[in-house]
């Protein structure tokens, strides 16, 4: 066995040499793992991806070479869709902007209007995204007196849940929160025309993939005021953010935390480690993508 705790993502290179006799990988969202990668590693039969996304992962070349490719779904929901709430409240009630201000000893004292909010009782909660944390996320809502609707997307729909489509959700919520999957067809599926559609007083949420959302749009959205606030936990180059973004006082920026609590990280360690044991025993990989 051999651990990589280099302070960088490990290289490709160093990551290809290592894996040139293994069995098993266990791996992280940042990890690039692609055909060139898997073609180094003749022996790999299983790839554990510590997150529930897998977009780093070329799991067509993984396919073709009968590689198990495994994800952490289940445990992370929670803390995600509680991350989720934090952004959303944070945001609405101008938390980390009223931090901010105190701690470069801007204020001056309390006043009749000062930094006034967005209450969210009343209002709607846009999801796209209706697995297992955007399910989550609207379970939450009723405790704030929020009403839900869910994106019809793929020409499925879910009979459980209040459905629009993804141009009427835009056009009537009031905090847009984004949990869909990373996928080619959703790359900057947040683009200028999303956003042009979108309340002025409406607030967008990203705690899902980064490309999702086209930054530089968001940022020209922003500007010129079509709608009221963004926070983001996710990037479209992590660790960067588009620049325009860091001198916003409505932003509100997160370094990829939606799963970052001790039980949850230890719970996606423990079921990762657990796929590659099965899998490399003989056995089915407990949680495998499909």
């Amino acid at each position: 066995m051999e651990l990589y705790d280099g302070p960088t993502p490990i290289s490709d290179d160093e990551l290809r040499r290592r894996l040139s006799d293994k069995h098993g990988l266990i791996c992280v969202l940042n990890d690039r793992i692609t055909a060139g990668v898997l073609d180094a590693a003749p022996h790999l039969k299983v790839v554990a991806n510590i997150a529930v996304g897998f977009d780093n992962i070329d799991i067509a070349a993984a396919r073709s070479r009968n590689v198990i490719v495994t994800n952490t779904p289940d445990v992370l929901t929670n803390a995600t869709a509680e991350l989720t709430w934090a952004l959303i409240l944070s945001l609405t009630r101008r938390v980390t902007e009223g931090d901010r201000l105190v701690r470069r000893k801007g204020w001056k004292g309390w006043t009749l209007d000062f930094m006034l909010g967005t209450e969210l009782r009343g209002k709607q909660l846009g999801i796209i995204g209706r697995g297992r944390i955007g399910r989550a996320v609207g379970e939450k809502a009723p405790a704030f007196g929020m009403d839900v609707v869910f994106a019809a997307r793929g020409g499925r729909s879910a009979p459980d849940l209040r459905e629009l489509s993804l141009d009427e959700l835009l056009i009537s919520s009031d905090v847009v929160s984004i949990h869909t999957p990373m996928t080619p067809e959703n790359r900057h599926l947040i683009d200028r025309k999303a956003l042009a559609r979108m309340k002025r007083t409406a607030f967008l949420i990203n705690t899902a993939r980064g490309p999702i959302v086209d930054e530089e749009a968001l940022a020209w959205a922003l500007q010129e005021r079509l709608i009221a606030g963004a926070a983001l936990d996710v990037y479209e180059r992590e660790p960067d953010v588009f620049p325009a973004l860091l001198e916003m006082e409505n932003v509100v920026l997160a370094p990829h935390l939606g799963s970052a609590t001790r039980e949850t990280r230890t719970a996606m360690i423990e079921l990762a480690v657990k796929n590659v044991l099965a899998v490399v025993q003989g056995r089915p990989a407990l949680t495998p993508v499909s």
